[in-house]
């Protein structure tokens, strides 16, 4: 008899997409369930999983609703016992975050098998309160920071996950360089003010297409700027397809996101990640660190680029290629031992464990 397993998540595609992804692992081996709350059914298409939507509140972003937003969790978690058991749930796996407690709690008070997932090279704080209680920790290394010694055995090491997608992927080649910006959604001058005028100048001496993410607002000047200066391009904000652009590319330039990261390096594109400065205990840097220390991809901190740097650097990578070249190798080599079926079993098995 199958197994019931609730993926618990929600928020950014930071959290839906590594669920959607553990879905497409289990979801011929077991019964499954994702919750979400509204803003994940961005990332989601609710017509082909079994999705459940909790609105669980931010508890601790104003001060003086935190008895009120206490309470609904409350009421929430209590909502989820209900459902849990009404679906004879058997194992609940979160993704972190916030959105998944009140379902981490009531699989708690069940004595339900709970696990946890947590991709970045930092322990999230939902994540590490949760330690205490959970079967094991599915992770890419032993070292995480903040990670308290004394749950250092519930560890599970894992490869990078990605959607079963990216697997099936192949290389193109490309009579341009294919260059992908992601991350100019979240808005820093290197993306929205200097980037594509580097860019430019690197077009005068080599044929480049270029894929950029920016803001709505920006679209249309970018759009109009790589036109004239006669660079093909693709303009965007969002694009649930992106995965088609992306495979197609020689070299990316990103946010530090571990699910963005973990695809590129399932894909081979090799990658310059700048991390976002503001994100929660620098986990974005500790995230790109992960994938330099493979020698397959470029870090710089945003706080100390300016233009001549950057300029520089694409110019090394791009127009010498010594560096790129090296780099595709390794990533190549490392990807070697990577394979779709592996991480599938790996997971099967350690589900079906009684």
């Amino acid at each position: 008899m199958k197994k019931n397993i609730l993926i618990a998540s929600g928020g950014s595609g930071g959290h839906i997409i590594p669920a959607i992804a553990f879905h497409d692992h289990l979801k011929k081996k077991f019964n499954l369930f994702i919750s979400s709350d509204l803003r994940g059914l961005n990332y989601i298409d609710p017509k082909n999983y079994n999705l459940i939507t909790i609105a669980t509140p931010n508890v601790f972003n104003n001060f003086f609703l935190i008895p009120f937003k206490l309470i609904y969790v409350l009421i929430l978690t209590i909502k989820s016992i209900v459902f849990l058991k009404n679906k004879k749930i058997n194992i609940v796996l979160s993704m972190g975050g916030y959105p998944p407690t009140p379902l981490c709690l009531a699989s708690i008070s069940l004595g339900i098998k709970f696990y946890i997932y947590e991709p970045n090279l930092v322990i999230g704080r939902s994540n590490k309160f949760f330690l205490r209680y959970c079967t094991k920790i599915f992770c890419y290394k032993k070292k995480i920071r903040n990670f308290p010694n004394k749950y250092k055995k519930k560890i599970f090491l894992l490869n990078p996950l990605v959607r079963k997608i990216f697997y099936k992927s192949k290389p193109k080649k490309n009579k341009r360089f294919r260059l992908m910006i992601i991350g100019g959604s979240q808005g820093a001058k290197i993306f929205d003010e200097y980037l594509h005028k580097i860019i430019s100048k690197i077009s005068k001496k080599k044929q480049l297409e270029i894929f950029h993410q920016t803001k709505n607002k920006n679209i249309k000047y970018l759009k109009a700027f790589y036109n004239k200066n006669k660079i093909k391009n693709k303009v965007f904000d969002f694009d649930k397809r992106i995965i088609d652009l992306i495979k197609g590319c020689d070299f990316c330039i990103t946010r530090a996101g571990a699910s963005t990261l973990a695809e590129l390096f399932i894909l081979k594109i090799p990658f310059l990640a700048i991390p976002l400065p503001s994100a929660k205990d620098n986990h974005q840097y500790e995230n790109a660190r992960y994938y330099k220390d493979k020698n397959c991809s470029w870090v710089l901190d945003e706080k100390k680029i300016n233009e001549n740097i950057l300029q520089k650097l694409l110019n090394d990578i791009i127009l010498k290629k010594n560096d790129f070249l090296k780099k595709k190798k390794f990533i190549n080599n490392s990807n070697k031992i990577i394979r779709w079926k592996n991480q599938n079993s790996i997971l099967t098995k350690e589900f079906n464990e009684d």
